[in-house]
């Protein structure tokens, strides 16, 4: 059975010899992460490798059996996924703001700008990468540096993300997904939504995630696309989805995941 690497994350960029690679940062150092034919590899750049980055794998047969067949027919030819938990929980919450009211595509734009004008750049093996300015260079930035690349709107959030991690983030740390998103909700302009995003982003559990976000549900409808799923404007996808997996949270994690997973490579 094949690995597939999951490149839900902005900070991925690909390259014409099908190579995937982005820079992390852990609490030790930057990383190069990439994906070749050769599989997964990565190096210290910056720092030192005392904290690694961690991958975590799922296994398509934990899709929940309710969920309809060729859903998970279509999911189950993935087979075996592998996502990197963002190690920096700054990062995968800057990620979570930079996505609010803007496209995905538009997102991705901001936030790789974001990084390459204020972050940390290093090289990578097919080029230069950048990491994610940390909360004291956010704070130290102007509002006209916000509106230079494209992140007018998100200032706010940005800004006060950056406090508020300043003064609990090593408590944050700690937590499990739930409790993540909950705490982050306590953060100015940050809401439930963006709060998930960022709290399953880190903790690499998908159970949390918003699962009636856009994405989730134009890539299911995709891959099954004579099931009738409820109208866009229906709040009866998010209940659907999520019963299908019941209280098994590694069901509604592999199933959540399995269709983001699909639609990166779709994309």
């Amino acid at each position: 059975m094949s690995t597939v690497l999951t490149t839900d994350h902005p900070a991925w960029q690909a390259y014409e010899d099908g190579t995937r690679a982005r820079a992390v940062r852990t609490t030790s150092g930057i990383w190069t992460v990439f994906h070749d034919r050769d599989g997964l590899h990565m190096a210290c750049v910056d720092g030192t490798e005392d904290v690694k980055p961690e991958f975590v794998a799922t296994d398509l047969a934990h899709l929940p059996p309710a969920a309809p067949a060729a859903l998970r027919e279509g999911l189950a030819a993935l087979g075996v996924t592998q996502r990197l938990a963002n190690p920096w929980l700054w990062d995968a919450i800057t990620t979570a703001v930079l996505r609010q009211v803007v496209r995905a595509d538009q997102a991705r734009k901001v936030y790789r700008t974001w990084c390459s004008t204020y972050g940390t750049t290093v090289e990578g093996p097919r080029g230069p990468l950048a990491a994610a300015p940390g909360p004291d260079s956010v704070l130290a930035l102007a509002d006209e540096q916000f509106a230079k690349v494209g992140a007018k709107f998100h200032r706010t959030a940005l800004t006060a993300a950056a406090t508020h991690y300043k003064r609990h983030h090593n408590e944050w740390e700690q937590l499990k997904a739930g409790a993540l998103a909950a705490a982050l909700t306590r953060i100015p302009r940050i809401g439930p939504w963006t709060a998930a995003a960022a709290a399953t982003d880190f903790t690499g559990d998908f159970s949390v995630y918003p699962h009636d976000d856009l994405a989730v549900r134009t890539w299911a409808a995709k891959i099954a696309s004579a099931y009738p799923w409820p109208d866009k404007k229906d709040k009866a996808f998010g209940p659907l989805w999520t019963g299908w997996a019941g209280p098994d949270r590694t069901a509604l994690h592999t199933l959540t995941l399995a269709t983001l997973t699909w639609g990166a490579h779709a994309r």
